[in-house]
């Protein structure tokens, strides 16, 4: 049998139940000391059925053998196994080791019910935290990056945010329909009390508290990292935030935008293969010689070309664009703008991600729950009547106080906290609109603070991982490195993967430098490329 375990052990405050009933339970478990790399622990993994913890339960205890876990396939496993997600930048995840698998509930509220996992090495624990960010509208655990990070000698830690994904009320938005206090929990509350308890059962499993604790998240989970910086600023003292879509009511308002205008001017649609066609001028015009070859624009924000120059002569051909499509492509390059001041919500996708364009007169879902049940809390809401003007503000005011992170990160930065922005330029989300954010931070940080966050823009990755792009680097050895050892990434080498083997690699360069050939060398390797100070437009 690979695991022990021990199940459905609740303490709620006040503590209420003797702790007599479970010292049998605790002596049949396991017995045996666990060493660190270092030093003996403190605790069998039954032993921590014993912690009071406040509205907790505990779920499952168990130990798990080396080489004998395996995550569950969930809806996202194909995106979280990944070689571009992986944690530490392995091409393929090796096997686990032996760890003490801690499951426990949450229940700070009387309607919350936030699933979560703390897993804990049984040998050669380095002393550390990982807490693991989610994806999408979370709703589940985020086993595979947990793998990587016990792999890697860490303490790790998860959760769901509140809610469970895989049921009908839980997909998506819909959990936050007339649940006010489930929302707070997805925006804020789970992170952090899942944070707090793991430092609890670190101190108490290990007999010593963590020494440094970092988070790790991209799309929502770079979000999730923004606001525990900003909320909660002795959480962490390293945060890596991959394409965090911050203000996310904006954010998800552009990603409706081209179905929006499509919808209400069917003139507007354009086909598939027209938004190809313009992805092979653009690259034509704007890409490098290794650029063309590897099959991505290497500098998007010096590029250019415009759809103008795509503009059909005379007949439409699937050569040219019409003036609609051009108008279209303009629109969608552009971002939505308030009718009222004239000014851009939030910025369209950059030059060389068409190829991901879609104008069809239909809403992106995950966009659409946002307004439909957490802001209006309205099911029958119609995405069609959205006002660009008030319904925006009206949005913003009610998620922005509990889901959008200002540029003040003061104390998180005066705590020594670290941060390391990520992003790659075919993602929807345009790099320039994160590289404002990123500069707007250095405006509050004070002089001491001036080294405290980089930002990196990857050539041809999309969103958080794939693409023709190098996607696959240690987001973890990056962070740890300039804790640990104060070694800021200025340079970090990524490697392109395919069937598990690394096929090309290439420097990321922080922003705004960016890597470029050497006109001479091998381009598949990142020795034939340097760091360079662009000129911009």
């Amino acid at each position: 049998m690979p695991f022990q375990q021990l199940n459905c052990l609740s303490f709620r405050k006040p503590f209420r139940q003797s702790l007599t009933m479970l010292a049998g339970a605790t002596l049949l478990a396991s017995s045996w000391t666990i060493l660190t790399s270092s030093e003996a622990h403190a605790a069998s993994c039954a032993d921590l059925a014993q912690i009071a913890l406040p509205d907790a339960t505990f779920t499952k205890i168990e130990t798990v053998k080396a080489g004998a876990w395996r995550s569950p396939q969930t809806h996202l496993s194909r995106i979280m196994t990944a070689p571009g997600m992986n944690l530490a930048g392995h091409p393929v995840q090796p096997s686990n080791p032996a760890f003490c698998r801690v499951a426990i509930t949450l229940h700070p509220t009387s309607d919350s019910q936030i699933r979560t996992e703390i897993w804990l090495p049984l040998e050669g624990w380095n002393g550390k935290l990982l807490g693991v960010g989610n994806f999408g509208w979370a709703g589940s655990i985020m086993y595979d990056g947990m793998a990587t990070g016990v792999g890697e000698g860490y303490a790790v830690a998860s959760t769901d945010t509140g809610h469970d994904s895989s049921t009908p009320e839980g997909e998506g938005g819909r959990f936050t329909l007339g649940h006010p206090e489930k929302l707070i929990d997805y925006a804020y509350r789970a992170d952090h009390l899942m944070t707090v308890t793991a430092k609890q059962l670190i101190s108490h499993f290990y007999g010593k508290p963590a020494s440094h604790a970092y988070w790790i998240g991209c799309s929502l989970g770079g979000l999730e990292g923004l606001i525990e910086a900003k909320r909660y600023p002795e959480d962490y003292d390293g945060i890596v935030a991959g394409a965090p879509p911050n203000p996310i009511v904006s954010f998800n308002a552009e990603q409706l935008w081209a179905g929006w205008m499509s919808y209400h001017d069917p003139a507007l649609r354009v086909a598939r293969e027209k938004f190809q066609m313009l992805n092979r001028a653009v690259m034509a015009a704007c890409a490098s010689p290794v650029g063309k070859k590897q099959g991505f624009l290497d500098e998007p924000d010096q590029c250019g070309f415009k759809p103008q120059d795509l503009l059909c002569k005379s007949n439409d051909t699937s050569e040219c664009l019409t003036a609609n499509e051009v108008k279209a492509a303009e629109q969608i390059y552009r971002g939505p703008i308030n009718p009222r001041t004239g000014k851009v919500i939030f910025p369209g996708p950059a030059k060389g991600s068409e190829d991901g364009f879609s104008a069809d007169g239909k809403a992106f879902p995950v966009a659409l729950d946002l307004f439909k049940y957490a802001a209006f809390q309205n099911p029958e809401w119609d995405w069609t009547t959205l006002n660009w003007d008030t319904d925006i503000a009206n949005a913003t005011s009610k998620l922005g106080p509990l889901l959008h992170v200002d540029e003040d990160l003061t104390p998180f930065f005066r705590h020594g906290g670290k941060l390391l922005m990520y992003i790659g330029w075919n993602d929807g989300h345009n790099p320039e609109q994160l590289a404002s954010y990123f500069q707007a931070l250095f405006q509050h940080a004070d002089s001491t603070n001036q080294n405290s966050a980089r930002l990196i823009t990857i050539p041809g990755m999309g969103h958080c991982y794939g693409g023709a792009g190098c996607d696959t680097f240690s987001k973890l050895g990056a962070i740890d490195d300039w804790v640990v050892r104060d070694h800021s990434p200025e340079i970090i080498i990524a490697s392109r993967i395919s069937d598990g083997k690394i096929i090309r690699t290439r420097p990321l360069c922080t922003w705004p430098k960016v890597a470029r050939y050497d006109a001479h060398g091998d381009m598949n390797a990142a020795s034939s490329f340097s760091c360079v100070t662009p000129q911009k437009l």
